[in-house]
């Protein structure tokens, strides 16, 4: 994939003339002062960023302060280009976390030397960052990159007024399975289970994490509580459909799952659709709008999950936000929706995903 390259600068000049320079090194784009470089970088998170040092109103040392304040942004190298060549003004830069400085007027070369050296770092340590962020087990996202994933997710959401699922999924009676298989059948088993979660989350978007042991999340951006139970049935039915045999489960004679599904969206009592389009800078505080949390999301995910186990197995809950309460008790499980086993399944239409 191309490269994406932010050039930040408040002369068109200087624009234009990096343009013609970086045309032929990834997807460029650009913006005029700070705030529209916040507002860009968050919107889709570049490779690397070019920034004018000095800049009326918002400064370029103020601009990348504010993009290694962000979690989002923090890894994200800075260059700045400016006509400033003083030790101290580098130094100044360095300890603001710049990756590199370009003097101008710029010299066409360099420039381009420069900035192929920053992408060649930044793809060596993206790549570090996933290997890092990989279950060994199974392949798929692990713990850590869940949740950062869903922190970063919730942010987003509440941000740009747009729903978020959340399903925890558990393989039923895996203590047994492995008593009575052995461990080595019982990694081969979350394996399959894990990839048959991933193709029930079938959008480049959705993430399929291992969350520990035989426990699983499916995270689904832009996704209401409609299309978070369609994909729960389909994550049951795709874990039916292995047909893994497992004759010590009390439940049934072959795996089985457990799911629980929580969702933020226009039915949720939580939901900020005036306040996050009123208030979409990036300094906004969005937990002062709402008490509510990522934590809230996954305690009422985990407390459908318990109620789905309560309920019998093999099959999935549905909990809303406000009636979570901490820890999972048998009154949470009383307030989940159950949703339907695999083996009473009707063909369902496909709900939408999107809001």
């Amino acid at each position: 994939m191309k490269a994406s390259i932010l050039l930040v600068d408040d002369d068109p000049g200087s624009i234009q003339l990096l343009n013609r320079v970086l045309a032929g090194l990834g997807q460029l784009r650009f913006a005029s002062n700070g705030k529209d470089a916040l507002r860009l970088a968050l919107e889709s998170p570049p490779d690397l960023i070019l920034l004018d040092a000095e800049m009326p109103g918002m400064s370029g040392f103020e601009t990348c302060k504010a993009l290694k304040a962000h979690p989002a942004l923090v890894d994200i190298p800075v260059i700045f280009v400016t006509s400033h060549s003083e030790p101290a003004f580098e130094i100044a830069g360095f300890e603001l976390g710049a990756a590199d400085f370009i003097t101008k007027p710029v010299n066409p070369p360099l420039v381009v030397a420069r900035v192929k050296a920053q992408l060649r770092v930044k793809r060596m340590d993206d790549e570090l960052r996933r290997i890092a962020t990989i279950d060994v087990l199974t392949g798929i996202a692990n713990r850590r990159r869940f949740d950062e994933s869903l922190e970063r997710e919730w942010r987003g959401a509440r941000r740009s007024c747009e729903p978020l699922a959340l399903l925890m999924i558990d393989v039923d009676h895996f203590k047994a399975f492995n008593d009575r298989y052995g461990h080595p059948a019982g990694d081969v088993c979350l394996s399959a289970v894990a990839q048959a979660l991933r193709r029930a989350g079938t959008r480049p978007a959705d993430l399929v994490a291992r969350y520990g042991g035989e426990e699983f999340a499916l995270l689904l951006p832009k996704t209401p509580r409609a299309g978070a139970e369609h994909v729960a049935r389909q994550a049951l039915a795709a874990i039916e459909a292995l047909a893994i045999a497992h004759d010590a489960s009390p439940t049934t004679d072959h795996i089985t799952v457990s799911v629980g599904v929580a969702c933020y969206d226009r039915e949720s009592t939580c939901w900020l659709s005036h306040s996050a389009e009123q208030h979409s800078d990036v300094d906004v505080d969005l937990d002062a709008l709402s008490p509510y949390t990522a934590v809230e999301l996954l305690l009422a995910a985990d407390q459908a999950l318990y109620a789905a186990k309560r309920h019998g197995r093999a099959q999935a809950s549905h909990l809303n936000l406000s009636d979570i309460n901490a820890p999972p008790s048998p009154a949470a499980a009383a307030a989940a929706t159950s949703l339907a086993r695999p083996s009473s399944l009707e063909p369902a239409p496909l709900a939408p995903r999107r809001a």
